[in-house]
């Protein structure tokens, strides 16, 4: 199981800018992130090499944020591997809220992080279709 920081920032111009920027000055690094956008404020989500030192850090600087859990599962890097994760999930009768690209530095294979209300049974149904999880 991952950890996720998800910061919820003005949607205004050299925002993303300033949050990585603090990330690099703590000598924290971006493994995999996403950002939706709204019309006054967005959601940048991301998993990091050190999650509560971010979380401190940005916290300081007055970002809203926080850290939830969130599966990081490796696949192949082969045509359909997203197709094969999502067949699963359904084929269990479960589903993400979103999904987002991320690697494994060490293997160098795709790692998908994804977001599920129930996440240890997702986990769990993951891991029993043979699955390989962070």
């Amino acid at each position: 199981m991952l950890k996720q920081l998800s910061i919820y920032a003005e949607n205004k111009k050299g925002t993303v800018q300033h949050i990585t920027g603090i990330l690099a000055e703590q000598g924290i690094n971006i493994l995999g992130s996403v950002i939706n956008d709204g019309t006054e404020y967005g959601v940048i989500r991301m998993v990091v090499s050190d999650p509560e030192k971010a979380l401190a850090s940005l916290k300081e600087a007055d970002y809203l944020c926080k850290l939830i859990d969130v599966l990081g599962v490796e696949v192949a890097d082969e045509v359909g591997n997203l197709n094969e994760l999502l067949k699963a999930l359904s084929d269990s009768n479960v589903s993400a809220e979103y999904i987002y690209l991320s690697f494994n530095r060490d293997s160098g294979k795709p790692i998908m992080v994804l977001y599920t209300d129930d996440i240890y049974e997702v986990e769990c149904c993951l891991k029993s279709k043979g699955f390989a999880m962070l």
